[in-house]
């Protein structure tokens, strides 16, 4: 059925497929700023750079990696949050033929020496705030290099000073340490030229990390044309031009940041909104102010906007269309910011998408403009995707559940120092073609429209039945005391799991037994018996991972080590 591609209909203006031109990263956005060096191309706290000067910034950026040492297929470890920094060194890295280790700057000591270690990080880029994190890994890691950058270095006088009295009091200053260079010195200094590297499209460029929700995180290796051909199709999909802006609230670490708020931007030649840190009243200010044309993000993103006074406040118009991807959509989430932005003078649907890291991030999304309910969509141009029965690659018939498998130029190269783990993941199907096996479940209908189900590993069975915990999410959503709810499989000796739910109410007080049972009963209005949660516990607030996704995971390991502290856990 993928071989007919059916969803090809539905691409309106959007080109079947993209001649992607065979180069780097950083040749790919040289291309852009010859076409639009006036054009802004980032936006920090005010700070703004045009195309041409954007270039400069990450020409001067080489030259001084390349006097530090940086050469072809050395890594560097950029731990930055979303700002001008750690994206004019992503590509001056590239532009030397060096590999990018992206991770995030909140990581933990022990996590930090991980991924140098994983990645053979000589170099690393952080804040000054998390020096003393790098400096107490220094001798159990490759690391040789510590560029230290400030928060002020692109922020106005004004800033600078506000920042410099509030949070800047608080960063322990650093000592004299050989191992540091500072960012703004670097930025000043005259150096050599470095030449531009020679670097094959197809080598590895970056990486970055899955989420370890399996224990330790997977280092996930990219190229230049997985970064650039995912890029352009995003760009396409939105016909991004000039004219464009989009809100980059996610962080540099993540595919969903870095591939499409930051490098399809670029790759359209629009202007990238760069917010280091989120809260709705922040990104409601920038709204306002910047105008963005497009708003992607996580569920629990827009449902934090939707409850934002400040946003309820905000003009609107300027919205183009809203993409959610990383998670699934609730329909009270969907519903409830849509009107808020009707409200406001837009006309926007928050459309969903789906993608993974070990494809950059997205590769599919609901065509603009059209809408179907639970759908994520239809693959971009010159990506294919299928649905195969489970443990095989055998195609589905249409309708039915089966292993979401994807194909097309923004597949991974394989993950780091894993051969088995890349050989379960990536396989040559009869067609020749090397599939993606996600290990996401899913269906696709007649028209190519593809509905994600759960994660593999996020299925519960109960009683011998399958149990979608998105499905039991959505109905406790739409119960009007809920305002977060996450559903898992607690290990159940008569029922090998039991459905257990976490619910974070709108009115804490009304946290009892009663409410309990009024949603359970809701529940079992709305769903078969076996999905219904058999018990909900109440919690102030949900743990989230590092994009703000409910970690369920987190939840399971909570309710194991219950179990066994009462006796009632026999498993490993």
């Amino acid at each position: 059925m993928y071989e007919q591609k059916p969803w090809l209909k539905f691409y309106q203006h959007v080109p079947h497929t993209i001649d992607y031109p065979r180069v780097t990263m950083y040749e790919a956005l040289k291309q852009t700023a010859d076409q639009n060096p006036d054009s802004i191309a980032y936006d920090f706290l005010g700070y703004t750079s045009n195309y041409r000067q954007f270039m400069m910034e990450i020409d001067q950026c080489a030259d001084a990696l390349a006097a530090l040492g940086l050469k072809k297929d050395d890594r560097i470890t950029i731990s930055m949050p979303t700002s001008p920094q750690g994206i004019i060194c992503f590509y001056a890295a590239n532009k030397l033929g060096a590999v990018s280790s992206m991770i995030h700057p909140l990581s933990t000591t022990k996590e930090i020496e991980f991924y140098l270690n994983v990645a053979k990080s000589r170099f690393a880029l952080t804040l000054d705030a998390f020096y003393a994190k790098f400096k107490d890994v220094k001798n159990s890691t490759p690391l040789e290099t510590l560029i230290l950058a400030r928060i002020p270095d692109y922020l106005n006088l004004f800033k600078k000073i506000g920042f410099n009295l509030t949070k800047g009091r608080k960063i322990p200053k650093v000592p004299q340490d050989p191992m540091v260079r500072w960012w703004a010195e670097l930025m000043k200094g005259k150096y050599a030229q470095a030449p531009q590297v020679q670097m094959d499209t197809d080598d590895l460029a970056v990486i970055l990390y899955s989420g370890g929700t399996t224990g330790v995180p997977k280092g996930i290796m990219l190229s230049n044309m997985n970064f650039i051909s995912e890029g352009m199709q995003v760009s396409e999909w939105g016909k991004l031009n000039g004219a464009d802006s989009i809100l980059a609230i996610l962080p540099i670490f993540h595919g969903f940041g870095l591939g499409v708020c930051v490098n399809a931007c670029f790759m359209g030649g629009g202007k990238s909104i760069l917010v280091p840190q989120f809260t709705p009243e922040t990104v409601a200010d920038i709204i306002s102010s910047q105008k963005p044309s497009f708003v992607i993000g996580v569920p629990t993103l827009f449902d934090a906007l939707s409850r934002s006074p400040k946003m309820q406040k905000a003009d609107l118009s300027c919205l183009r269309a809203t993409f959610c991807g990383a998670d699934s959509l609730p329909c009270t989430v969907k519903e409830r910011f849509e009107e808020m932005v009707k409200k406001q003078g837009g006309n926007v649907q928050l459309l969903e998408g789906y993608g993974l890291t070990e494809a950059v991030t997205a590769i599919m999304a609901m065509p603009i403009g059209h809408y179907r309910e639970g759908s994520i969509g239809v693959p971009f141009p010159d990506m294919l995707a299928k649905i195969v029965l489970l443990g095989t690659t055998d195609e589905a018939p249409i309708g039915e559940e089966g292993e979401i498998c994807i194909s097309g130029p923004a597949v991974m190269m394989g993950y780091l120092g894993e051969p088995q783990e890349t050989a379960d993941t990536l396989k040559k199907h009869a067609d020749g073609r090397i599939w993606l096996h996600t290990g996401d479940i899913g269906t696709m209908d007649q028209d190519g429209f593809f509905y994600f189900k759960l994660r593999q590993k996020r299925m519960i069975k109960s009683s011998g039945m399958n149990v979608y915990p998105a499905q039991v999410e959505d109905i406790l959503y739409k119960h009007p005391k809920v305002r977060d709810a996450c559903v898992i499989g607690v290990p159940d000796e008569a029922q090998v799991q039991a459905v257990k739910g976490f619910v974070v109410l709108k009115n804490a007080d009304e946290a009892n037994p009663e409410t309990e049972k009024e949603l359970i009963n809701y529940c079992r209005e709305h769903l078969i018996k076996w999905s219904c949660p058999r018990s909900i516990e109440f919690r102030n607030d949900l743990p989230k991972t590092l994009v703000g996704k409910v970690a369920f995971n987190v939840l399971e390991k909570e309710e194991i080590v219950r179990l066994k502290k009462e006796g009632k856990y026999s498993g490993s």
